[in-house]
């Protein structure tokens, strides 16, 4: 069975937030196939389900901060009118029992995934800059070429910051 979304759809909306890594509620109501109040208002009628460690409401600068990053319209003209929730891990795995449908559920799988792709990828990752460590403490007098060598590595292992374009107009 082809997956419903892909591993790469999932990852580019996963933000972090509070130190957390999250999907916002519009990206996922957008995932589920859904309107984002329509996901908020099942959040809403079970909220015991969802403790601020599994979804929380971003605050001002927080948003303000992602506008950033992404187009958002304005209030008043079809926008939010509300601060968006963040939701961690565990409330995406929650959202699975509340949105009941098989579309939700296939989504949900594609997510986790994702979050566990990203995490084994931080591991592998420090596990390799602590073997060049080592590797770099045995030749660290031997020879000019693998220093070169291991911060080309690092260079490599460093994730690269994207440029978000600017959207309107500029003054030249």
């Amino acid at each position: 069975m082809d997956a419903i979304v892909s591993m790469e759809a999932v990852k580019c909306r996963i933000y972090l937030i509070r130190g957390q890594k999250v999907l916002l509620d519009s990206d996922l109501a957008e995932l589920y196939g859904v309107e984002t109040r329509r996901l908020n208002e099942q959040v809403n009628r079970n909220k015991a389900r969802f403790p601020e460690d599994f979804m929380f409401r971003l605050n001002d600068q927080e948003f303000t901060g992602l506008i950033s990053q992404f187009a958002t319209s304005k209030s008043g003209r079809g926008g939010r009118r509300k601060l968006p929730c963040a939701f961690t891990e565990q409330g995406i795995a929650m959202l699975s029992s509340v949105l009941n449908s098989e579309r939700a559920v296939q989504v949900n799988i594609a997510i986790m995934r994702a979050f566990v792709q990203m995490r084994e990828l931080a591991i592998s990752n420090r596990e390799l800059a602590r073997k060049i460590d080592e590797l770099e403490k045995k030749h660290v007098h031997h020879d000019q070429q693998f220093v070169a060598v291991f911060d080309a590595i690092r260079q490599l292992m460093t994730p690269v910051e994207r440029q978000k374009p600017k959207i309107g107009f500029g003054q030249e």
